[in-house]
């Protein structure tokens, strides 16, 4: 199938018409970023912040247009407030008008302090998942998407049903991770919804399915949050008890977006025990206290190697500095999972260690952390077993 270009997916916009003032969102310079890969096309709309939910209508209406080119096979459009003002638009006018690159404009995140209201915009809505954890770390090459999956197969495996969201739009990796680089998306009985993979008795979604693997997403932040947004409502994720969100590295727009947009339980930091690793885990940790998001705790990866010979146990990144760091922050110390080629390997091949060694003590560690989490949720949202207790946005005082 040949592959749309920038100008078929222009004039299919230009057929979207703003109820207001009936002018195209083309004319009115509303398109702010276009991006083309294959047959999949990812738009991103600004729109007035104060008219933000009440034009979901022309998202779709968008959409369908877009779907409707032909060799497109996958559209996605996504609505921002988050142009800067006075910013050029991204995305050319209607013949005659001035244009720049698609995705020139960039999005600015609101101060950090307390948690954001979202331009306008309404909270996602996902009624059916009765809690959602965010797994983060300050830095990247920690381990925080190997503790991500092993720690949704540890929940699963308490008999909780159990999503996973790659939020890392530029650097997915859980469809390696879950043996799943060759798995799609497919179209769901729900109406507008499309059913994810599922592996290990979980159901995953990741951009990593819509992209090659190789291939690089060199989106700015609105248009990564948007595409992310979509992965979240446009997924049928059916009823779950918990979803566990595998976050990209520091403290940028996805992460304070998601602070925003999604109705978070609770947020757990992983690190390794270098001071470096832990300056920045301290910095993740502080991000989500300062948007009011619940830290349920602290993991320290990688904590030592234990010879699997002699039994020998060798500190090789230090040890002790994230119970040190828990401590000093007056949060939970979650645990430590040892550094082992066993775990490297089984993400690697697709075969998280929860799942390849059931009964081995890296597995042990796991389901303690997991246990740990799973109590933290019950506290917050109520036991699976009763009606939600409490609000999914509670008002916690930090010391």
């Amino acid at each position: 199938m040949t592959s749309p270009n920038r100008e078929q997916i222009i004039a299919a916009l230009n057929s979207v018409i703003d109820p207001v003032d009936g002018q195209s969102i083309v004319a009115k310079d509303m398109v702010q970023g276009i991006d083309i890969n294959d047959q999949t096309v990812n738009i991103m709309i600004a729109v007035d912040p104060q008219r933000g939910p009440s034009l979901e209508d022309l998202r779709q209406t968008a959409e369908k247009a877009v779907a409707a080119v032909n060799g497109v096979t996958t559209a996605r459009v996504a609505l921002t407030a988050e142009r800067a003002k006075g910013a050029p638009d991204s995305a050319p006018k209607a013949p005659g008008g001035p244009s720049r690159p698609a995705g020139a404009a960039s999005g600015q995140a609101g101060q950090v302090g307390q948690r954001p209201q979202g331009g306008g915009q309404k909270p996602l809505e996902l009624p059916d998942v009765r809690s959602i954890i965010t797994v983060a770390s300050g830095k990247g090459g920690v381990g925080k998407s190997t503790t991500s999956v092993n720690l949704a197969l540890s929940l699963a495996a308490k008999g909780l049903k159990v999503g996973l969201l790659d939020a890392d739009i530029y650097g997915p990796s859980l469809p390696r991770m879950l043996g799943l680089r060759d798995a799609k998306p497919k179209p769901s009985d729900i109406d507008g919804k499309m059913t994810p993979p599922s592996a290990f008795g979980i159901r995953i979604m990741s951009i990593g399915f819509m992209i090659d693997e190789e291939q690089p997403v060199i989106w700015r932040g609105p248009m990564a949050m948007g595409a992310l947004e979509q992965l979240l409502r446009d997924t049928d994720w059916g009823v779950l008890d918990v979803m566990v969100v595998d976050m990209p590295p520091g403290t940028g727009d996805i992460q304070l977006s998601m602070a925003q947009r999604v109705p978070v339980t609770g947020a757990v930091i992983v690190s390794t025990p270098q001071d470096i690793a832990l300056l920045d885990a301290r910095k993740g940790l502080n991000m989500f206290r300062k948007v009011n998001v619940p830290v349920f705790g602290l993991i320290e990866n990688m904590s030592y190697y234990k010879c699997p010979e002699c039994g020998h146990i060798d500190h090789v990144f230090d040890h002790g500095g994230a119970h040190k760091a828990a401590d000093e922050l007056n949060v939970p110390f979650l645990g430590e999972i040892p550094l082992d080629l066993k775990i490297r390997l089984g993400a690697d091949e697709g075969k998280p260690i929860v799942h390849s060694d059931p009964d081995g003590e890296h597995t042990k560690a796991y389901g303690a952390i997991a246990d740990k989490i799973a109590a933290a949720i019950d506290e917050q949202v109520g036991p699976v077993s009763e009606p939600k207790k409490k609000s999914l946005f509670p008002k916690i005082s930090f010391k």
